[in-house]
């Protein structure tokens, strides 16, 4: 009979599962995060501090612009070298603007754009130094005229680079504040999918546990009500055991005792007659031999003493020819494999199950042949007991030979067979593994 699998392997084939989706999960929220990060901290923060950077220069060439403006007014009377100096400080701050911008400018920006920016500056500081020097040599309206012809469109040229350059950023930075949006809604769809996941998950392991807590307790059931049932059967047969021990000794015993006795005082009295007394005394003998005979019979039903002193292969050799004799059945035993000495518990069960096989034969099977097959092998001792009569199928009188049989193979770990063999007939098959010392052996 085979044994119920356990959920064991099951459930921690189910833990793996789950603990390996929970690892993946966290992982691949890790990523996400880190990208989020990289995201926010490589995109967004140096586009904002560069964006920062760009107006400071877009401050500073609005007050290039208003310096010129006021140089070509002539409203004060002022020689255009007096901007100089105001010229100079807008100029350092914008060189260290343009140095710090180049730093934490993007990493995807066009790097002509930066090189148009350094060179465009780099073309208005040398025309506004041409532009000081016509001035320093007393040509003021030359050096105007350059202001309004090429220092003012210079100055035009470079604030629309910076006005492109922070449109870009603005550009970048909605598209960075998209795509962290895209990450975190496909976080949150996640989330809810992994939620969901588990759930699902929880809830087949509970149906799985609670089917097979269910199952269990069914047989748990079955095997309670089996048991129950073969208790009340072991108290009848206990019971019709003990009835037929008494009645054999109150019966045969008490006759064959009180013959006996009869016969002893009737050679008695034939003493003068010694052919008499001869046949009377031979009598006698029959009847102890005849008692003597059934005492063993009786003995061997309750324990057969006989595994104790020949083993099992002896008992297997002494009973067969009696069995075959008393019920007329053919039977063929047939032995492999090399013969150990087998642990007596397992010797005592191994017996009472081909005793009861070969009893369910004679009064079930129909059949006036059987096989008695013992295997050994290195890892177990198989025994198998065959019959060609009508099968398992025909008869419910199999109940309490079935029942014993089970028992006896899980008291010794063994595993019971009952097949229904294709040509007719049944087949026992009891397996059981061999002991440690056997193996030793």
């Amino acid at each position: 009979m085979s044994q119920p699998r356990s959920p064991t392997v099951r459930l921690l084939a189910g833990l793996a599962i789950t603990l390996s989706a929970v690892a993946l999960y966290s992982g691949y929220m890790v990523m996400q995060l880190r990208g989020l990060e990289r995201l926010q901290g490589g995109i967004i923060d140096r586009n904002r501090a560069d964006s920062l950077l760009l107006l400071r220069i877009q401050n500073n060439l609005n007050s290039l612009g208003m310096a010129m403006r006021d140089m070509l007014e002539g409203s004060e009377p002022y020689p255009l070298t007096a901007w100089q100096g105001q010229f100079r400080r807008l100029r350092t701050d914008l060189e260290d603007a343009i140095v710090r911008e180049a730093q934490s400018s993007p990493l995807d920006r066009d790097a002509e754009q930066s090189k148009y920016l350094r060179d465009s500056l780099g073309q208005f500081w040398d025309a506004l130094d041409r532009i000081f020097a016509l001035a320093q040599s007393g040509q003021e309206a030359e050096a105007r005229t350059l202001i309004r012809l090429s220092l003012q469109a210079r100055q035009q040229a470079i604030g629309t680079a910076v006005a492109r350059l922070l449109v870009q950023n603005n550009e970048i930075e909605q598209q960075a504040g998209a795509r962290i949006r895209g990450v975190y809604a496909g976080v949150e769809r996640n989330v809810y999918l992994f939620m969901a996941a588990m759930l699902v998950l929880i809830l087949l392991t509970s149906l799985y546990l609670v089917q097979y807590n269910r199952r269990m307790f069914e047989e748990v059931a079955v095997l309670s009500a089996r048991r129950s049932e073969l208790a009340q059967q072991l108290i009848a047969m206990q019971e019709n055991t003990f009835r037929s021990i008494s009645r054999d000794l109150h019966d045969d015993f008490g006759q064959i005792l009180t013959a006996i006795g009869t016969m002893l005082q009737r050679a008695s009295r034939r003493l003068a007659d010694p052919d008499a007394l001869r046949a009377d005394l031979r009598e006698v003998q029959e009847i102890v031999q005849s008692t003597l005979d059934k005492v063993r019979t009786l003995s061997h039903a309750l324990h057969p003493v006989i595994l104790d002193e020949i083993g099992f292969e002896g008992a297997l050799d002494q009973y067969l020819p009696g069995f075959q004799k008393q019920t007329g059945i053919e039977v063929h035993y047939e032995k492999s494999g090399a013969a150990r000495e087998l642990d007596r518990a397992v010797a005592i069960h191994l017996y009472r199950v081909m005793q009861e096989a070969l009893n369910n034969i004679a009064k079930h099977s129909h059949s006036n042949r059987a096989a008695v097959r013992l295997r050994y092998l290195p890892e177990a001792v198989v025994l198998e007991v065959e019959d060609h009569g009508v099968g398992f199928g025909s008869s419910h009188a199999y109940g309490m030979g079935l029942v014993s049989m089970r028992e006896r193979a899980g008291l010794v770990n063994g595993l019971l067979d009952l097949e229904n063999r294709s040509s007719g007939g049944a087949l026992v098959r009891l397996t059981v593994p061999a002991t440690p010392q056997e193996t030793h052996d």
